[in-house]
């Protein structure tokens, strides 16, 4: 085999795959169709550490996103990459939403994260500026820099000995003894083939496109594009939240809410919301026309936000394998043996909390290559 391990997709899950399994394994390999890393969705998303709190008990996503949470803030503190331990409020404006944040912290007990509830006064100690009946406290909850996290991911990949190829496009998968041939299309628009005894689909919003090379037929694994924007807080209004803050999330978990970040910067955003695209076209764009939901929405919670305190900043694109309405849908994490593709690795549907959760994928995946190698 020219290559031992393929990892396909350079955001920061296929990072965090690339630079685990490069300490044990020799000949790894790690290919980007962009001429760098994390050009989709770990580039376009609120860079939130999250806790863990909302997802179905024994999910991958609860497992993996408490888990990585601890892996992460370690990571960050030993490689210096930036970060801030904020904490988040998720805030209940109405009697109704009261209702909804109590079963919240239910099921966050059982994901073992411990939320503190807050009563109107204890709000305004640490958020004087915001409106809320009641809210639930997540200390544990922060941001990251991911483009300092990804570019650590990648400088140690390469200093384990793993080869990382940028510019090259993945176009055909076949299936032979004891491997795969890859098709990649590169940057000169040259066509190249190698092979590879093991492969790790890492490639987000084309994952599913990249199991059907190899042959794997399964609806459930579309991935369907789901548009989030989002809008800006323009200066001095950004100075008055110092939190995370959160309203009570959709019905299913399409998206929770529009909702308050800050950044690493100081900056703060509102956003995502929630949109399935028709097709899965990259559409970035932001639509102005929004400003007025936006605002409408935050403003709930954001007394002091008047409509021109805002303008469109970004939007980012989640590979969600759940289509509109449907319930919750984990993470897909699976080698293939029992669909005839030994040495084939699946994650499809790697959405939020994939950033969190990055490491701790890394390491159950490298679990999964040891097993299939010894």
């Amino acid at each position: 085999m020219d290559t031992d391990i393929t990892i396909i997709g350079a955001g920061v899950i296929g990072l965090a795959i690339a630079e685990k399994i490069s300490q044990d394994f020799r000949n790894v390999y790690l290919i980007e169709k962009h001429p760098t890393f994390g050009q989709e969705i770990s580039s376009r998303n609120s860079e939130v550490i999250h806790a863990g709190i909302y997802y179905p008990e024994g999910s991958f996503k609860a497992r993996l996103c408490v888990e990585g949470k601890a892996l992460l803030y370690d990571y960050c503190k030993k490689y210096d990459i930036p970060f801030k331990n904020c904490g988040k409020l998720i805030v209940a404006t109405s009697k109704e939403e009261i209702a909804v944040i109590e079963g919240i912290k239910i099921t966050a007990g059982k994901n073992g994260v411990d939320l503190a509830v807050l009563d109107q006064n204890q709000v305004a100690e640490l958020e004087p500026n915001i409106f809320a009946l009641k809210a639930l406290y997540s200390p544990t909850t922060g941001i990251v820099d991911t483009h300092s996290l990804m570019k650590r991911l990648e400088t140690n990949t390469l200093n384990n000995g793993g080869e990382i190829v940028y510019g090259s496009e993945v176009k055909g998968i076949n299936k032979i003894d004891k491997g795969y041939e890859i098709t990649l299309l590169d940057a000169d628009n040259n066509h190249y083939r190698f092979t590879a005894g093991t492969i790790i689909n890492s490639a987000g919003l084309t994952s599913d496109k990249i199991s059907e090379m190899t042959g794997i037929k399964d609806d459930k694994l579309t991935i369907q594009f789901c548009k989030g924007e989002y809008f800006k807080v323009n200066p001095p209004k950004n100075k008055l939240i110092s939190r995370l803050v959160y309203p009570v999330p959709h019905k299913n978990m399409e998206g929770i809410g529009i909702h308050v970040t800050i950044d690493m910067g100081g900056g703060v955003k509102l956003g995502p919301d929630v949109t399935y695209l028709e097709s899965n076209v990259y559409d970035y764009k932001v639509n102005p026309g929004k400003q007025e939901a936006f605002w409408k929405s935050a403003k709930k919670f954001l007394p002091f936000l008047e409509f021109d305190d805002i303008v469109p900043e970004m939007a980012g694109i989640r590979p969600k394998t759940q289509k509109p309405g449907e319930q919750i849908r984990d993470f897909y994490i699976m080698e293939e043996s029992s669909r005839g593709y030994q040495g084939f690795i699946n994650l499809i549907g790697m959405e939020s909390p994939g950033l969190t959760s990055c490491i701790a994928i890394s390491n159950y995946v490298h679990g999964i290559v040891r097993k299939q190698k010894n």
